[in-house]
């Protein structure tokens, strides 16, 4: 994987660039939809390509080991012709949903022993076999096993956690290295930044991860319970010590707002579920505010959904038939929903982009989120 940095916004920190890997290169910064289980649930993928304009999605190394299991997903030759995606396809290691999702599970030194959501069966996740799994299921991008550290942590069990992390670390660094990609194209790892909301284990953390000499690097533990400026404060303080010659990911964020202020602090890639699950649930995010497609006020205004919108969706449908879909219970309305959604983001950071080229993106930024963040 090569990163190719192209611009800086002289009024910020934002910049934007090209991420170049084996299925096809990626415009940051860049917004990539989540496809846990081998899905962006909802979505074709020739819409996902086609009209959203995703260049990249993720896959969740937790679901695709338990379901389908890696002996389909090796059999297949990989998850990227499993669903039949052609372009860059990146995978979390899991620890987070083992450590959500698992009602038992005990981590040691050696890893996470945990059960499983669907048949409560016994399974255990170490740095190595995790490189393994990701091996198998074949993503460009993988990201190292960590711990994902409860953003109310004291600051005891914080440093304990990520001296854990950086142990595991070091042994996924050095698994991934005695390895290879097991079908014909190269993979690349990013180590995680943890440290909670504390400032000096974040910094310990940059420096332990950039002992790996990654080609990328993620953040993580963010957005999972402290307040929304603690979170900016952490990436003011991660995102300076990190090279600038290398992508910067912030794990599962967020708003639109949150995306726009990660970008003005020099993040590069997002991931989040919000556009898909909301939208299931009637929430449209537009270029005119936020809209709850099951309110009344929508029953007879017949105007497009978002007419400042890029997608398909946007300029084919009305509000009042989004609604109607919505109060009848329709599968229909959740899969516009959900397309809308994703190619708001995808959008979002598309305008970003041009901003950051054009050197005016802080302006911009600051003039667009009170608009896109109000409730229509």
């Amino acid at each position: 994987m090569k990163f190719t940095l192209l611009s800086k916004d002289p009024g910020s920190c934002a910049r934007c660039g090209v991420i170049s890997t084996g299925h096809g290169v990626i415009h940051t910064p860049i917004f990539m939809p989540v496809g846990t289980v081998g899905t962006v649930k909802g979505v074709y993928h020739k819409d996902l390509s086609d009209d959203i304009g995703a260049e990249i999605i993720l896959g969740n190394t937790y679901h695709l080991y338990l379901r389908p299991g890696l002996d389909v997903l090796r059999s297949a030759g990989g998850l990227h012709k499993f669903e039949s995606w052609d372009r860059p396809i990146l995978t979390d290691s899991g620890g987070f949903q083992v450590f959500s999702l698992s009602p038992i599970r005990k981590i040691t030194d050696e890893g996470c022993t945990f059960s499983s959501h669907i048949d409560g069966s016994r399974h255990i996740f170490t740095p190595e076999n995790n490189v393994d799994t990701q091996r198998i299921i074949g993503a460009d991008i993988m990201m190292a096993l960590d711990e994902c550290c409860p953003g109310d942590a004291d600051f005891k069990y914080a440093e304990k956690s990520l001296l854990l992390t950086q142990n595991w670390l070091d042994r996924f660094a050095r698994r991934f290295r005695e390895t290879e990609s097991l079908y014909g194209y190269d993979q690349t790892f990013f180590p995680i930044i943890q440290g909670c909301v504390y400032p000096e284990l974040r910094k310990r953390a940059v420096e332990h991860a950039l002992s790996t000499g990654a080609s990328g690097y993620a953040i993580g533990g963010l957005a999972v319970g402290e307040p929304t400026e603690v979170m900016y404060q952490m990436l003011e303080i991660v995102c300076p010590l990190l090279p600038e010659n290398t992508p910067r990911y912030l794990m599962g964020v967020g708003t639109p707002a949150n995306i726009l202020e990660g970008i003005g602090r020099g993040v590069d890639m997002f991931d989040c579920v919000m556009p898909t699950r909301n939208g299931r649930n009637g929430m449209l995010f537009t270029w005119n505010g936020v809209m709850n497609m099951r309110n009344a006020r929508w029953e007879d205004d017949f105007s497009p959904l978002d007419p400042d919108g890029t997608s398909f969706v946007d300029h084919k449908y009305s509000k009042a038939y989004l609604h109607h879909l919505f109060i009848a219970g329709e599968m229909f309305a959740a899969m516009i929903a959900s397309e809308h959604n994703l190619a708001f983001y995808l959008d979002l950071v598309r305008q970003a982009r041009g901003h950051i080229e054009k050197g005016d993106f802080k302006g911009w930024k600051e003039s667009v989120i009170p608009r896109i963040s109000s409730r229509m």
